[in-house]
């Protein structure tokens, strides 16, 4: 059963912090978390590394509370309140309702809420523009790339402005140049949020991560911690992401060591 509760301030900027105490998940016959814990601070952006199927999906689905997962452990959120509309949620699904205009669809959260308003609209728009979606607004999903689907699936995101943000491979469907220039505003938009983000490339980890967590494989730990020093996103060149690269490549690909 999940269970969230007030816990010890650790926070950065206000944003609230993440604690997975023991966690362990049994799926089918075969164990997919043995007794694994991590800390993710407030105020910062941790990202998570590891080969397919050790459960980085399963383990934001587990902290969204999109599912329900019989595991054992605790998760705690250190917050001031009920975790209750603290969370926003980006899946490797764009998710996008087909019915409505891409710029609706961005909008959504705020619809939902009955928040909408002019000033909303207007800074959608704007974001549209940064995002490369200038002059896209009112297409519907269908007529769209599966590129332009994910950034109007990650403003959506941006525009709910929550402490916490997980996201699942928010960047794949893009290319090189535009998954950096996504990379920076989603950094700029997020830097005094609390941010988990899955992915399998570990020079977007490197760019965009304060920490960066590698998981193993099946049953899943915490198999290496790398902090990193400075603000992200960092540039490409780097030394201290040149220094990490190669290393967490090799580890990567070699799977029996992760």
């Amino acid at each position: 059963m999940k269970e969230y509760w007030v816990a010890e301030a650790v926070q950065s900027g206000g944003a609230p912090a993440i604690f997975l105490d023991k966690l362990s998940l049994v799926l089918g016959d075969k164990p997919l978390f043995d007794n694994l814990s991590m800390t993710i601070e407030g105020g910062q952006c941790t990202c998570i590394l590891g080969p397919s199927g050790c459960g980085k999906s399963t383990l934001l689905h587990i902290l969204s509370g999109t599912t329900y997962l019989p595991y054992q452990g605790t998760i705690r959120i250190d917050s001031e309140a009920s975790v209750d509309g603290k969370i926003a949620w980006m899946s490797q699904n764009d998710l996008l309702l087909p019915w409505l205009s891409l710029l609706d669809n961005i909008l959504l959260g705020a619809k939902l809420r009955n928040e909408e308003s002019a000033s909303l609209r207007g800074k959608a728009r704007d974001l549209m523009g940064q995002a490369g979606l200038a002059g896209y607004e009112e297409e519907l999903p269908a007529t769209l790339s599966g590129g332009m689907r994910q950034r109007g699936a990650l403003l959506r995101t941006l525009m709910e402005e929550r402490p916490i943000l997980l996201m699942d491979e928010p960047f794949s469907a893009l290319d090189t140049l535009t998954r950096m220039k996504l990379q920076n505003l989603s950094a700029k938009l997020t830097k005094n949020a609390t941010v988990l983000l899955v992915t399998h490339d570990p020079m977007e980890a490197l760019r965009m991560g304060h920490k960066i967590l590698v998981l193993s494989k099946r049953p899943s730990n915490v198999q290496r911690i790398i902090p990193l020093t400075g603000p992200p996103p960092r540039n490409v060149d780097d030394p201290e992401i040149q220094s990490h690269f190669s290393a967490l490549l090799r580890q990567l690909m070699n799977g029996s060591n992760i």
